[in-house]
């Protein structure tokens, strides 16, 4: 089975780097780490934590996401609701609520989920963003919890992978057949430029 380190990054867009850079470097706190573009497009990486970073495309044509409350029920096409951030305690989610606040930025009140508190705001694309830390000591990753009263029948059949549900693979890649391709970030091993 395949184990993850995390959610290496993930990547939005936008159609102002800017304002994005204000937001998440100077407002958040998080390192602007990489920056690539050939003046067509940018692509820029935000340190979160050791592991984990967040990416944003700009492309001039991008415009701000509709704006849309976190966990409202849509219809059509649709598949990013919004991404929850964790923080390490309490005090640092209020701390970003009076940073968020002071910033002119919408920002909920802290909400308790039971398992987490949390704050909910949009970053300047409109992108949906909550802000949360564990509390009562409560782990879902340690024991997970269906409390669905209609579950779906794959989730009574509980947490943990379901073997012989996929094929396996019938032959593996020899390690003189992998090839890894060119790509553009090749540009951060040439150099040790300041972002």
């Amino acid at each position: 089975m395949a184990k993850f380190t995390g959610v290496h990054h993930l990547a939005f867009a936008t159609g102002d780097m800017d304002a994005t850079i204000r937001y998440w470097r100077d407002l958040l706190g998080m390192r602007l780490v990489a920056g690539l573009g050939n003046g067509k497009y940018r692509h820029y990486f935000f340190e979160l934590s050791e592991t984990d970073m967040v990416a944003f495309f700009e492309w001039p044509e991008t415009e701000k996401a509709i704006l849309k409350d976190h966990g409202v029920p849509v219809a059509g096409p649709f598949v990013f609701d919004h991404v929850s951030f964790g923080v390490p305690d309490s005090d640092t989610l209020w701390e970003l609520r009076d940073k968020i606040e002071a910033a002119g930025f919408w920002v909920s009140e802290v909400i308790d989920h039971g398992f987490i508190h949390s704050i909910y705001t949009f970053d300047p694309n409109n992108i949906p963003i909550e802000f949360s830390v564990n509390v009562r000591n409560i782990d879902l990753r340690m024991r997970p919890v269906n409390k669905d009263r209609y579950p779906s029948t794959e989730a009574e059949k509980g947490p943990d992978s379901q073997p012989g549900r996929w094929p396996a693979p019938t032959r593996r890649t020899s390690v003189s057949e992998r090839m890894v391709f060119p790509g553009e970030g090749l540009i951060f091993s040439e150099t040790t430029d300041k972002v």
